[in-house]
């Protein structure tokens, strides 16, 4: 895509700190560095989010994660934890439309990063949840 950041990243038309690359994926250290190490996962082929990913390109993407997420791990023995994150779609906070994974490596709960889910605005009744798990599940075997 031509104005995509991470495209331009990808073909070297932008520098970035890299961190892996093969074939399919490439990922390198978020400029933000919200933590120290924290990663960004990309495929190399432009889709917007999670939902333009088709089987073969889920498996490309989210297997490699694991093996960064080991790297990351082993470079930095401090490290307490890890937080994957993926944002799709600008309600839920994605900025750059190239789908992306952020691996955030956790040091200490005193660090510049918090996930919040919040209060739950309903309290649903087991007769509801039914409800909702049948709409998705209906949706999952399509």
């Amino acid at each position: 895509m031509d104005n995509c950041i991470f495209c331009k990243i990808i073909d070297q038309e932008i520098p970035s700190h890299k961190v892996y690359e093969d074939e399919k994926v490439y990922a390198f250290l978020d400029i933000s560095q919200v933590t120290k190490g924290h990663t960004l996962v990309i495929p190399k082929k432009h889709v917007s989010d999670v939902f333009e990913y088709d089987e073969d390109l889920a498996a490309e993407v989210f297997t490699r994660i694991p093996k960064i997420a080991r790297a990351l791990e082993a470079a930095f023995p401090e490290m307490q934890g890890l937080n994957i994150l993926n944002n799709n779609k600008e309600m839920a906070y994605q900025t750059v439309f190239h789908s992306h994974v952020h691996l955030l490596p956790r040091y200490s709960k005193e660090d510049d990063f918090s996930i919040h889910f919040g209060h739950h605005m309903e309290d649903y009744t087991a007769d509801q949840l039914a409800e909702i798990a049948k709409q998705i599940e209906m949706q999952v075997k399509k």
